[in-house]
């Protein structure tokens, strides 16, 4: 399997060779564990051998205090090579924190020489650790000095481009949410891989049973009618093999037959292979190894997936005729629940590095799975591929938080809420996956384009949804004659909307962060277009100066600042603005009056980044009134003077 799981027993082991330290070397013991990748009891007797040496006194993170040091001399040699190996080790059980202070003191102490790799696999753990800007230095440095093998530099470029991919992610996730799963899901152990049947669940998992005395990986069910308490499915002819492992369950369409991995140790080696087993007798019958379509001889084939019509079965396996590393396959089922041929699914979908833990999602032909070959945040990402015409479109990262610098497998959407579904990660571990439950809170932007005067639909307008960082398009629509917009909304990364139509003022609309569009600047879901025609005078209202002076009042500014708005989302414009008196005063003193009063609503304009050459003053003092300043009595009229004393603007050149 993908992870390393401990064993108590190995503890065990452990602790009974410690009284032959007074004689043996510790260090030999690590050599032996790592030669056969154990490297989580590496680590530990590697570790024994550094405390000896006082290296994990000197270390960048303390990892125990109080530790007391030994005089003993230790050759330059000794102490590079238990650093560079401890780096390793927890590295390689994916312990990524304890890693990245080794490799520091390979780098720190100087011995970068013996071992170059240092700084790539240094840099590597900054990414896990999600110090991205640290790591793509450390990495650049590496490739710039680097003269081995290619392979290395070639890792060390896709983890800077790794790093850059999630540097933006992390600063503009997908609107999901992810959390850990508390109990009866989560445990001291692993815990990964659920599926659900019928309200009730199955996942797997390494938690401590009492009796075993050990943490091996077992299938367990939740039943529906008993949700706090998981029980081990167990399997006939089974039971007591102690040195068997279960995991990655999978049901067919009737949920009478359970396909799944089980593993065992072989001397050093680990053996994966996928079985099936019946539900008979309330019982699940012995586990029966699927044929060699499958299952090669010297080959590892695990996590199976059954479709929802039970015909077929999706896999992963590093047998022969892939891209290399694990590979995603597909098998046809007979009626037995065998293969009757497999089929790797290509490079288009497969690379060099692993694929694994594949979802097929039938009604929408789509796969989810997880691989470390493509660009993402690191380790295993989820990536989503649609089938057409048994042709898989390009592989597409599915994001942050649903992916993390860590590993991401076993996708699983909730069979009752659409909006939510389940993954396994260890983004919150340093060795072991947790499920973690999810809430996708994307959702389709909408609303209606209205002109502003009929508050009618306006059939025509072009929305155009834009990415406010780049100001690239992102998508562009004309609405019909119901005037409604629609745009998916993904992301917390800054969008707005530009709505457009010929003889209307365009406007721009910034989408709130949280991505729910709830007003625009007439407090209203929906927004409306103003239509102008060249020439037409439109009054701006509530244009106010103290009397006898042309100074602007702060509220005339708010109401100017609407036509600056104007003016920045319709760069093409030029427009006159004018001002308009009363008949009280003479004509000389009305229009130096008024055109001294429409300068300073240009200026005030100017002043806010308009350029001069787009709007232009002009004082019509009484000359053009729109209502009598007396009545018909030849008494005088307040409410005709006032509409008089006005401020107007009017297009001069559209484009």
């Amino acid at each position: 399997m993908k992870k390393i799981f401990i064993t108590l027993l190995v503890l065990i082991v452990v602790k009974g060779a410690f009284a032959q330290y007074a004689k043996d070397n510790p260090k030999v013991y690590g050599d032996k564990a790592f030669t056969n990748k154990d490297y989580y009891e590496a680590a530990f007797y590697y570790k024994k051998a550094a405390d000896g040496l006082s290296l994990t006194t000197l270390q960048a993170i303390p990892y125990q205090a109080g530790e007391k040091k030994t005089k003993k001399p230790a050759k330059k040699s000794d102490r590079a090579y238990l650093c560079y190996r401890l780096g390793e080790s927890y590295r390689m059980y994916e312990n990524y924190l304890e890693a990245e202070g080794w490799y520091n003191k390979v780098l720190t102490e100087n011995f970068e020489t013996e071992y170059p790799l240092a700084r790539l696999w240094y840099g590597v753990c900054l990414r896990a650790n999600q110090h991205f800007d640290e790591a793509i230095t450390q990495l650049e440095q590496f490739n710039a000095n680097y003269k081995g093998e290619s392979k290395y530099n070639d890792i060390a470029q896709k983890e800077i481009k790794n790093c850059k991919f999630a540097k933006e992610q992390y600063q503009y996730p997908l609107l999901i949410d992810a959390e850990k799963l508390k109990e009866p899901y989560s445990s001291d152990g692993s815990d990964y891989a659920l599926i659900q049947r019928d309200g009730s669940s199955y996942f797997t998992s390494s938690r401590f049973v009492k009796n075993d005395k050990v943490h091996l990986n077992r299938v367990y069910t939740i039943a529906k009618d008993k949700p706090g308490v998981p029980v081990v499915v167990n399997f006939k002819d089974e039971a007591g093999k102690k040195e068997l492992e279960y995991g990655t369950p999978s049901l067919n369409e009737t949920g009478k037959r359970m396909y799944y991995t089980r593993w065992y140790k072989e001397g050093s080696k680990t053996i994966h292979a996928i079985y099936y087993s019946e539900w008979k007798d309330n019982a699940w019958t012995s586990p029966k190894k699927m044929n060699s379509n499958v299952n090669v001889d010297g080959f590892n084939s695990i996590q199976p997936f059954i479709t929802a019509d039970g015909l077929r079965m999706f896999f992963a396996s590093n047998k022969p005729g892939g891209q290399g590393g694990d590979d995603i396959w597909v098998s046809y089922l007979d009626f037995n629940g065998d293969a009757s041929n497999s089929t790797n699914l290509g490079s288009v979908i497969n690379t060099s590095f692993d694929e694994e833990a594949p979802y097929y999602d039938m009604a929408n032909k789509k796969l989810i799975y997880s691989s470390k070959g493509f660009i993402g945040l690191g380790g295993f990402d989820f990536f989503e591929s649609y089938s057409k015409l048994d042709k898989w479109s390009e592989p597409k990262n599915m994001g942050y938080p649903m992916n993390s610098a860590k590993d991401d497998l076993y996708y699983l959407p909730n069979a009752d809420d659409a909006s939510k579904f389940y993954l396994s990660s260890d983004r919150e571990s340093d060795c072991c996956l947790a499920l973690f439950g999810a809430v996708d809170k994307r959702h389709v932007l909408s609303g209606v384009v209205l002109d502003c005067d009929t508050q009618k639909p306006l059939e025509g307008a072009k929305v155009s949804f834009i990415d406010s960082l780049t100001k690239d398009t992102v998508k562009q629509m004309v609405v019909n004659k119901t005037g409604r917009y629609a745009f998916d909304v993904t992301t917390k990364r800054p969008y707005s909307l530009r709505l457009e139509k010929d003889g209307y003022f365009a406007k721009n609309v910034p989408v709130p962060a949280s991505g729910r569009m709830t007003n625009d600047t007439l407090n209203n879901p929906d927004i409306c277009l103003q239509a102008f025609t060249v020439d037409k005078p439109i009054v701006i209202k509530n244009v106010l100066y103290d009397f006898n002076k042309a100074t602007l009042r702060s509220e005339s500014k708010i109401v100017l600042d609407t036509l600056i708005i104007v003016l920045k989302d319709n760069p093409k414009i030029k427009v006159e603005l004018g001002s308009h008196t009363d008949w009280i005063g003479s004509d000389k003193y009305n229009d130096k009056l008024s055109q001294a009063r429409a300068q300073s609503c240009v200026d005030y304009i100017i002043s806010k980044g308009i350029e001069q050459s787009r709007i232009y003053a002009k004082g019509y003092g009484e000359r053009k009134p729109i209502a009598p300043n007396a009545l018909p009595n030849g008494k005088d009229n307040p409410a005709g003077r006032q509409l008089n004393r006005r401020t107007e603007f009017k297009v001069l050149k559209a484009d």
